[in-house]
């Protein structure tokens, strides 16, 4: 006996049993049961009643007509495989094109792995509501997170569901209809291993990476998942973020639902613009009056969800140009990364006065400071934009050439000093 259940225990701990999505606490139950089938397998032990024995014969595997007294015959052998077939079967894995990704019992069953919390008013949760919350954290999250709250509000119609930690990394809401108990809203997320994260993202990374002409190589270092499904969505949308790295560079890449959306990686130097970089340094130039200055880093973003196709390039000194490509044009961007520089401020009276000073400061002087870096950066004359001031961004004005849709933003401190410029993407 000892020796049979040394075998089926070390077949239940291989691969992929050891990367389940199932909690510990979870196998424990399910290696119960199996060991009440084996016990129930037996028959002689009278461990369980006929009745109980019979509520898992749906599971038994089939030996044809093979006698109950010649499966007697064979027993301890033919117990120690029916309980490895029935093991494997509780725990068989679905392939998804090279990679497991869901065990039977959760597809048949699904509310098998649900988590509930003690003292939850389950009677709530009818059987259909319950298989919508397991499977939309499963399919969705990748996780079954422990439901702490079931509640019923009867002014809306729906049964609320939250689960996880609403200040840790990994949370759900969930909302159903009371009536049918359909998914209404959700709202779920949670950080991954980068080896939780399914292939079908993974085998993407090196292509789309080159795509940018950013490095291939870069390896995951972490994943986040964003579920959601507004009122009158008909399925939830997931958004993952991959954040990869390495020694010399970073990348990241976003994907709704299995399709990239958004690519960003570090660019290699054969594959950054000299044109672009060449132009890039004299803006900066234009700005600080620093010629030349080191370029320490050139990244792209390509936003396919936005239609936006971004070069950055970022100097020494924590100066900055952005380029962007885009469904509305082009975007430029010059800027000092110093100006986060926090303003010593004592009180209440001194940050009124500070906001005042930003609101109302000379236009004239704006001018002053503005004009020769657009005309060196653009070559165009300022004189002809307009000046708006907007109360709700202090230290930010935008001029605007009212014949056209030629807009610049800026913004300044409170002596004038330029701090960053856009021209257009605002």
């Amino acid at each position: 006996m000892t020796q049979k259940d040394e075998q089926w225990e070390k077949e239940i701990r291989k691969g992929p049993f050891a990367s389940s999505p199932f909690t510990e606490d979870h196998k424990r139950k399910v290696l119960q049961q199996v060991e009440w089938i084996k016990k129930s397998e037996e028959g002689s032990k009278g461990d369980r009643s006929e009745d109980s024995s019979r509520s898992f014969r749906p599971f038994r595997p089939q030996v044809g007509n093979v006698s109950h007294k010649r499966r007697r015959k064979r027993g301890p052998l033919v117990a120690g495989m029916g309980s490895l077939v029935i093991a494997a079967g509780l725990f068989l894995w679905i392939w998804d094109d090279g990679q497991l990704v869901k065990p039977v019992i959760e597809q048949v069953y699904p509310t098998a792995a649900l988590q509930l919390s003690d003292g939850l008013n389950t009677n709530l949760l009818t059987d259909k509501m319950k298989r919508n919350v397991a499977t939309t954290m499963r399919d969705d999250l990748g996780k079954q997170l422990k439901i702490k709250k079931v509640e019923d509000l009867p002014v809306s119609g729906r049964i609320y569901v939250e689960a996880g930690n609403e200040i840790e990394k990994e949370y759900a809401q969930i909302w159903l209809d009371a009536t049918t108990g359909n998914l209404r809203e959700v709202q779920m997320r949670r950080e991954m291993q980068p080896s939780e994260l399914e292939q079908r993202y993974l085998r993407q990374v090196p292509s789309l990476l080159q795509s940018i002409g950013s490095n291939p190589t870069l390896k995951p270092a972490s994943v986040q998942r964003f579920v959601s499904m507004k009122q009158g969505e008909s399925e939830p949308i997931s958004h993952t973020t991959l954040a990869l790295e390495n020694e010399t560079g970073y990348g990241e890449i976003v994907w709704q639902q299995d399709k990239a959306v958004s690519i960003t990686g570090d660019l290699s130097p054969d594959q950054v613009s000299q044109a672009a970089l060449t132009d890039a340094r004299k803006a900066i130039e234009a700005l600080s009056g620093k010629a030349n200055l080191d370029l320490v880093r050139a990244s792209r973003s390509k936003d396919n969800e936005l239609g936006k196709d971004t070069v950055f390039f970022s100097f020494k000194d924590n100066y900055f140009v952005q380029m962007t490509e885009g469904k509305e044009g082009l975007g430029y961007t010059v800027g000092d990364a110093n100006y986060y520089e926090q303003q010593e401020i004592g009180n209440i009276e001194e940050m009124e006065a500070y906001h005042e000073k930003l609101y109302n400061i000379d236009e004239s002087l704006l001018r002053e400071k503005v004009g020769p870096i657009v005309k060196k950066i653009f070559n165009i004359d300022f004189d002809a934009y307009k000046l708006h001031r907007n109360a709700e961004q202090l230290g930010v004005v935008t001029f605007e050439l009212e014949s056209s849709t030629d807009v610049f933003q800026v913004e300044y401190r409170e002596d004038g000093r330029i701090k960053m410029i856009t021209r257009g993407e605002l």
